[in-house]
């Protein structure tokens, strides 16, 4: 069960990816190849506005995923029914996937749309170590549904 999990939660993880990456090819040519738009300034007020945003949601939805899906797991190792049980870790899983990886996708998009600022570039960087301890493997789904009391060493 947890190898055919893993393949549709795959689906999610590598979804990120391409969204990331579609987003920084689009600001790409939109902000530098084609200059459609003019850069973002970084100290005008909308780019210091854009640079908060940012960074509030690196600060916010990467350790709000990964610790409240740890949370929410705690609630679903508790279910019984198998097939329950798969179907909410499922559905967990997929949000912390999106939530933990958004930063990627917008500090990607700062990155080009202010110009090549690299601060932006970093935060997008965090975005991308939060997305990876998101990997959905068999073995991580097993300890992730292990009761608190297990030892998995």
């Amino acid at each position: 069960m947890e190898q055919q999990l893993t393949k549709q939660l795959n689906w999610y993880y590598y979804s990120m990816m391409a969204l990331t990456l579609i987003a920084g090819g689009a600001a790409y040519l939109l902000f530098v190849y084609f200059q459609v738009f003019d850069p973002l300034p970084t100290l005008s007020p909308l780019g210091q506005t854009v640079q908060y945003i940012v960074i509030a949601d690196a600060l916010f939805f990467i350790p709000m995923g990964l610790y409240g899906f740890k949370r929410r797991c705690d609630k679903i190792r508790r279910i019984e029914d198998e097939t329950e049980k798969y179907a909410q870790y499922k559905k967990e899983a997929i949000i912390r996937i999106i939530v933990v990886s958004n930063v990627m996708v917008l500090g990607i998009f700062a990155y080009y749309w202010m110009g090549g600022y690299k601060s932006m570039l970093w935060v997008a960087a965090i975005g991308a170590i939060g997305w990876y301890f998101t990997k959905p493997t068999p073995r991580k789904i097993q300890l992730e549904l292990l009761p608190p009391d297990v030892e998995t060493y």
